[in-house]
């Protein structure tokens, strides 16, 4: 087992991601990966989980593989992670412990956004969804609530094993979504999901204060990443004219904030949009609003689904023998 720095043990409550270890799901693209390689400029070691790595995210790997490098600077590992099983959750902190002695920032930020494949509109059964009408389940909510969940116990069993307290000081760090504050025909798990991340994220708030376990998040609004470019069927909610993107190294800075300010405490949900960034209040929030937050054409994009729903039979496919 990798010994561990002095420094890192012996930290003030006073949080820096510098000598840090850090758990990231879903850094093979996206804001997830930007958070990665933000995370690594920071001088913070970084295990990658993730299904696979598209070429920026190889390249980042093989930038901080370690090699030719001298002590105390971060590297990256690669481990192929399916978020839905949880054996393979467990394997990204048996990675962390034995290339690192230990973690101490959890990401569990991969996400899927209502493909067809696992969709409330596509039911299980049906020709374009995946989900087995006797699987008992949908792939889009073991994703994007379950595996944040679990992923988090695991987080905090380790943190405690590793003897955390306010003045040796763990994070976890959840990706929300303006979803979690507004409503979306087109999209009603993903949103269901987002509301179910806020409720989490502020559940576990007093966290920080006793234990020193920070549990946050943030919650990005159009960001420009596959999660949007590689979806058609998601684009024609945007326009052009009237919508803008927000950056993934917008939301990558918003994250290392929530991981460092010691004003974002435990149960924070920090909002990012395209050039702003604001704190959800729990109660009475006004919503999200401005460039970054809007998608002009959601509702004309309704009539797709009413037309779904005009279809005979639906919702009613059986499992096949």
């Amino acid at each position: 087992m990798a010994a561990r720095e002095d420094g890192v043990t012996a930290r003030s409550n006073v949080f820096s991601v510098e000598g840090r270890v850090a758990i990231v799901t879903g850094a093979g693209s996206g804001i997830n990966f930007s958070f990665a390689a933000l995370l690594l400029a920071k001088g913070c070691s970084v295990v990658i989980a993730d299904l696979a790595l598209r070429p920026e995210a190889r390249k980042l790997l093989e930038q901080y593989s370690g090699t030719g490098t001298g002590t105390g600077t971060p590297r990256a590992v690669f481990v192929e992670t399916d978020v839905r099983e949880w054996t393979q959750l467990e394997r990204m902190f048996e990675v962390a412990e034995r290339e690192f002695g230990g973690v101490d920032v959890v990401c569990p930020g991969a996400g899927i956004y209502d493909p067809y494949w696992t969709n409330f509109w596509h039911p299980p059964g049906s020709a374009q969804s995946k989900d087995a009408p006797t699987a008992n389940h949908y792939a889009t909510l073991d994703i994007n609530i379950t595996h944040p969940i679990r992923t988090t116990q695991l987080a905090i069993s380790r943190f405690l094993a590793a003897g955390v307290s306010p003045t040796n000081p763990k994070r976890v760090l959840i990706i929300s979504s303006i979803a979690g504050q507004v409503a979306n025909l087109n999209t009603p798990l993903y949103v269901a999901a987002k509301h179910a991340m806020n409720g989490f994220i502020r559940s576990l708030g007093a966290l920080d204060a006793r234990l020193g376990i920070r549990v946050n998040g943030v919650a990005p609004g159009i960001i420009k990443t596959p999660l949007w470019t590689e979806h058609p069927e998601k684009l024609v909610f945007l326009d052009d004219a009237q919508d803008a993107w927000a950056s993934p190294e917008e939301v990558a800075e918003a994250m290392v904030r929530c991981l460092e300010e010691g004003g974002l405490g435990g149960g924070t949900v920090l909002e990012v949009g395209a050039g702003q960034t604001r704190r959800v209040e729990q109660f009475n929030d006004p919503g999200p609003r401005g460039r970054g937050h809007t998608a002009s054409n959601l509702g004309s994009s309704y009539e797709e689904v009413f037309e779904w729903l005009g279809a005979e039979g639906w919702g009613a496919e059986r499992a096949k023998s």
